[in-house]
């Protein structure tokens, strides 16, 4: 089932996503309201809501793939029916915005999700490689493995260490740091941080990544995976290389950048909240999926 937690989906993106998951056998539904739009949101927040939970009671439904992000998740993430999670947990597909709901899943319920490109296809951007990457994060329990891109912008930044195994938890950063103070930020001890931001400029990143460390987040972390930080330039002579090595490269911890996971060019689908391997040296992420063979 599709669903809309945060901005509005245009018609015509969601109609290249059904198209697609209708040809790898799937059957799609569109969960109410989910093709509305109500300023910058996809509908009221009862309404956005309602639509997230009916896909998670529906007992049919195996699998919920939001249409997009934007603005709007953490609105209503206080409503999500956790129960429902925990009675029967599905596939949740999403990023950027909807990170907010992805770690309070985690975080109140233990769910695994999949942090990919959502509903609203946008094939310019994600090409032949994010569809096949997408299709194995859904529909196979088999490990994902990404290796790092030389033509990504943060592909310079490799941290050295051992190869280290940790559960992954992250996705976008304005959302992580945005649910410090709240019941959905998770301890990431021992774990793997997936960061990944768009159209913010090094300053910004900067403080967001400041405020991490200051907060104690970053303090017991096992390593740091750093995925696409897509348009965050402002002109000035600092660059985001420079910030998140500045930030993080001082941890005692592996951090490899050149990830294609974000909001760049052919990025890739991997599970959040499973165990992962981070090994700089061979410059790869793997990811054990988070579907199950027996549901």
């Amino acid at each position: 089932m599709l669903v809309s937690p945060s901005g509005p989906a245009p018609q015509e993106r969601v109609d290249i996503g059904v198209s697609m998951l209708t040809a790898w056998g799937l059957k799609v539904e569109i969960a109410p309201g989910a093709l509305d739009a109500f300023g910058y949101f996809a509908g009221p927040d009862d309404a956005r809501l309602a639509g997230v939970n009916a896909a998670l009671r529906d007992p049919a439904v195996r699998g919920v793939i939001c249409t997009r992000g934007g603005y709007g998740a953490q609105r209503i993430v206080d409503g999500i029916d956790f129960e429902a999670v925990r009675a029967d947990p599905k596939v949740f597909t999403g990023f950027s915005d909807i990170t907010a709901l992805q770690m309070a899943m985690w975080q109140r319920t233990g769910l695994a999700s999949v942090h990919g490109p959502m509903a609203a296809w946008n094939g310019d951007r994600t090409g032949d490689a994010s569809i096949a990457s997408l299709r194995t994060s859904l529909m196979s329990t088999d490990p994902l493995l990404i290796p790092a891109r030389d033509d990504e912008e943060t592909s310079e930044i490799a941290v050295p260490g051992p190869a280290i195994r940790g559960t992954l938890l992250g996705g976008n950063l304005c959302l992580l740091q945005a649910s410090i103070g709240t019941p959905d930020m998770p301890d990431l001890t021992g774990a793997i941080l997936l960061l990944e931001e768009v159209e913010e400029p090094p300053y910004k990143v900067d403080r967001m990544l400041t405020h991490l460390r200051r907060c104690g987040a970053l303090d017991e972390i096992a390593g740091i995976a750093i995925g696409q930080f897509t348009d965050c330039s402002d002109g000035w002579p600092t660059t985001i290389v420079d910030v998140i090595l500045d930030r993080l490269g001082d941890l005692g911890v592996p951090v490899l950048g050149g990830l294609p996971i974000g909001h760049g060019k052919d990025q890739l689908s991997v599970p959040i909240g499973t165990p992962a391997i981070l090994d700089v040296a061979a410059r790869t992420l793997t990811v054990e999926s988070a579907v199950s063979a027996d549901r």
